[in-house]
């Protein structure tokens, strides 16, 4: 399996990613470099098919995952129900252009 490092160590990557999907969950759109958005997608989704699931095992998995409890409460009473019969593509990639300081590919991240 493929991912992208992100130049950093895996505990850092890893702390990373989890503040970015919790705060693609709680409010829906964020904004990040490009690199960052589609390592966010891949999460994402996986957590958004864990609470379709609507079992203890799989709430538990996502707690474990995300950072905040309120967090994993609306995915699965509100989030989950939204995307009942969607089989997948939950979220979208929105490139915007480069940032002003360092030029680098920002993209905006949002569920459909």
């Amino acid at each position: 399996m493929s991912y992208s490092k992100l130049g950093r160590t895996t505990a850092e990557r890893r702390a990373l990613l989890r503040s970015l999907v919790t705060a693609l969950l709680a409010k829906e759109k964020i904004i990040t470099t490009e690199a960052k958005a589609y390592e966010v997608k891949r999460l994402a989704d996986k957590m958004i098919t864990l609470s379709k699931k609507g079992t203890l095992h799989a709430r538990r998995q996502t707690a474990a995952f995300l950072l905040d409890e309120d967090v994993v409460k609306k995915l699965f009473d509100t989030v989950s129900a939204r995307y009942a019969h969607r089989a997948g593509g939950y979220t979208r990639i929105l490139k915007i252009g480069p940032r002003k300081g360092d030029s680098a590919p920002m993209a905006m991240i949002e569920l459909v």
